[in-house]
């Protein structure tokens, strides 16, 4: 049954690339006429424009694949449709500026075809977008392809069940019927779904039924009823679906595997995808290795510095908790006084944060060099190692100490659940002006429940802006 759910998502994420694609296309095709036969008749470069066309698709395609755009997009109102859609029309013309003034070609292309085909792409987009979600629930959804679905539940609540199940519907299910397992209801209705059975005719009304899948939900009843109802249906061919409601319905990362061989049901806070995942490891790899090639070119003029400023090694290390508590060693240029750590437990009272963090505007502990490479953020730019080999990531959350991760309780503990980074949410917030660890903490979980790769594209680009100008340091 999973890889029939798999192949519906397929077919919605790939329909949905499809109908952008081609509305891209007929925009653009649609913006030149209108450019050089309506508004001023001109004979254009046929090859150039095409080139251009096939640069239109590419940012298509990337933005469907990197961004996550359409998730949810069944769930989308008139509204957030329409919002969507011209932020990605927006997105794919500033992307097209920028290929064309990389790419030297800024000058050779007409400015109002941007403008047209702008509007053109976002009414074209938003109205096949609206098309065809309402040809998926209202044809696909009641044809004979769509799942039937027969629920099993009792009375008391029969309403909130089949109410859900209608508001939380996917366009390629349709509720048919219901039975109520413990009364007499046949022949009335709840939320407009037929009662077609009760518990003594339930099997013999089924077997006459048109109907692919059975959704049972029936808390107390004995254990032995549900596996024997189950048994029957299997018989019958169809596929049943048992509501195990241990917790709230609130939790969309619920899912059935097998460990060992046991079916088990499992729970999580937050579940990422693993294509989407592999892609930002990719990211981080070819992010590290320009890092890298970076901190080679710096790495003698800052040891020059740094051995002139004071004595000691130019690289600092220092164990760090990764994710879901690995400890691992971080790398530095060195930017302290080798009595560093033993001057800490001195200035504590100076801490400037409130919690489990340790900052201070004016930190004797630092040497001159070591202000300005914190301040320039150079003093973090042997991290790409650590990026390279897995136990960092460009975007995360900030690794803590082991003293600070000794500290933690459950609800800190949850932004270890991912790899942690160079930079993240509460660096790009206005990190020098944070004085609470609380605020800190709730913008590492902001980070993590409201990932993607545009997010993580997006805070990459504001921490370049932030070290520009030098707002702050970590």
């Amino acid at each position: 049954m999973e890889n029939i759910r798999r192949k519906n998502k397929m077919i919605e994420t790939y329909s949905v690339l499809i109908i952008d694609i081609l509305g891209v296309v007929v925009a653009y095709a649609l913006a030149l006429f209108i450019r050089f036969n309506i508004i001023n008749y001109e004979i254009y470069p046929k090859q150039f424009h095409l080139m251009v066309g096939a640069y239109i698709v590419v940012l298509c395609l990337l933005y469907n694949m990197f961004l996550d755009a359409n998730r949810n997009f069944f769930t989308r109102g008139y509204y957030q449709e329409f919002y969507y859609t011209a932020r990605y029309t927006l997105i794919l013309v500033v992307g097209l500026v920028v290929v064309l003034y990389l790419t030297q070609q800024a000058y050779a292309f007409s400015r109002s075809v941007y403008i047209i085909f702008a509007i053109l792409n976002t009414l074209i987009t938003y109205a096949a977008h609206l098309l065809f979600k309402k040809s998926m629930w209202e044809i696909y959804c009641k044809s004979t392809n769509a799942a039937k679905i027969l629920v099993v539940t009792k009375a008391a609540i029969a309403e909130e069940v089949l109410g859900n199940l209608i508001k939380y519907r996917e366009w390629y299910y349709e509720v048919t019927a219901a039975a109520i397992y413990d009364a007499d209801l046949k022949g009335q209705s709840i939320n407009e779904v037929p009662i077609i059975a009760g518990q003594a005719d339930l099997y013999e009304t089924v077997v006459q039924m048109t109907v692919d899948e059975v959704f049972i939900c029936l808390p107390d009843i004995a254990v032995h009823e549900i596996r024997d109802m189950v048994h029957r249906f299997e018989e019958m061919g169809l596929v049943c679906h048992y509501n195990v409601d241990l917790f709230s319905r609130d939790n969309p990362n619920t899912y059935v595997q097998k460990i060992a061989g046991y079916s088990v049901i499992s729970f999580a806070l937050k579940t990422m995808d693993s294509r989407r995942l592999l892609v930002k490891r990719l990211i981080d790899i070819v992010g590290s290795i320009v890092g890298l090639i970076l901190t080679a070119v710096l790495a003698p003029f800052v040891a020059v510095a740094i051995k002139l400023d004071s004595p000691g090694p130019v690289f600092f290390s220092q164990t760090r908790v990764g994710k879901n508590g690995r400890r691992f060693k971080i790398w530095k240029f060195r930017s302290m006084y080798l009595d560093a750590e033993k001057r800490k437990k001195e200035l504590e009272a100076h801490n400037e944060i409130k919690g489990l963090m340790f900052k201070m505007e004016d930190d004797p502990r630092i040497t001159r060099v070591g202000k300005f490479i914190r301040r320039t953020s150079i003093d973090e730019t042997p991290q790409f190692l650590n990026i390279l080999v897995g136990d960092m990531s460009l975007v995360g959350t900030r690794p803590p100490t082991v003293d600070e991760f000794e500290q933690y309780n459950g609800y800190y503990r949850r932004r270890m659940s991912i790899t942690p980074g160079l930079t993240g949410m509460w660096q790009v917030s206005g990190r020098s002006d944070i004085q609470d660890f609380e605020e800190i903490v709730k913008l590492d979980l902001e980070y993590i429940d409201n990932w993607s790769l545009g997010l993580d594209i997006k805070i990459l680009f504001m921490t370049i802006y932030a070290v520009l100008g030098r707002r702050g340091s970590k």
